[in-house]
């Protein structure tokens, strides 16, 4: 029962999603990528240049997946690939008071918030705004660095899988070709416009794939303008 109401609840964001951010790569072992927003499956700016995974990309748990090649990896913990399917883009985060020309909820992180990456962890791939004495690895969402200064929550691996990954967002990036740990990243110029557009109203989703995977995104979302990335 619990699990035909999860494919309901997913059926409907897919359904009813206006906003998409479609992140297109070369191919499975690319570390870099291209960024198309949608706006009611119509191209909205020009794409630009994001770093994904630095071992490419595998097959994450989402709302859709695009897999048919069992060859094709599945996304694991410390993988350092970023993951391929269909993704509720879920809040945004960053050190900063929210800005007034968000329309999505915003959590300002302190020195206080982690992420949790151990997957035997009742926390496991959960943000927490303490840190669990009990977890054997997390990350802090309050960095050194600006990486989070801005960020999107990826709704991937919901379900909180062992093992499956954790803490995926679309931040900040290192430098203009570092590569990430599974993560999307970019200028902040670029996350700030992006962050500043979308629209809990209107469902946004992340789509991440391998050009490969093209023609499945064209079976799912027939109206989408994909020229460009073929």
């Amino acid at each position: 029962m619990l699990k035909t109401f999860l494919i309901i609840i997913n059926l409907h964001i897919f359904a009813c999603a206006s906003q998409i951010v479609l992140v297109v790569a070369e191919n499975i072992h690319s570390s870099k990528a291209k960024l198309q927003r949608y706006q009611d499956n119509q191209k909205v700016a020009s794409p630009i240049d994001v770093n994904i995974g630095k071992n490419g990309l595998a097959h994450g748990l989402g709302i859709s997946t695009f897999k048919t090649n069992v060859k094709e990896p599945d996304k694991k913990e410390g993988d350092k690939k970023a993951p391929i399917g269909v993704f509720k883009l879920s809040y945004l985060f960053g050190y900063e008071k929210k800005d007034d020309n968000y329309k999505m909820d915003y959590m300002q992180v302190d020195e206080k918030y982690t992420c949790i990456d151990d997957a035997q962890s009742k926390y496991y791939n959960s943000v927490l705004n303490f840190v669990d004495k009990d977890a054997k690895s997390f990350e802090y969402m309050k960095r050194d660095d600006d990486q989070y200064k801005l960020g999107i929550v990826v709704g991937h691996n919901d379900i909180k899988k062992p093992y499956a990954g954790s803490c995926i967002f679309m931040h900040v990036q290192k430098a203009q070709d570092a590569s990430t740990a599974g993560c999307t990243s970019m200028s902040y110029k670029d996350l700030k416009e992006l962050a500043i557009w979308l629209d809990s109203k209107k469902d946004p989703i992340l789509i991440q794939v391998a050009k490969e995977h093209l023609n499945q995104v064209k079976k799912q979302y027939p109206n989408l303008n994909l020229e460009g990335f073929k």
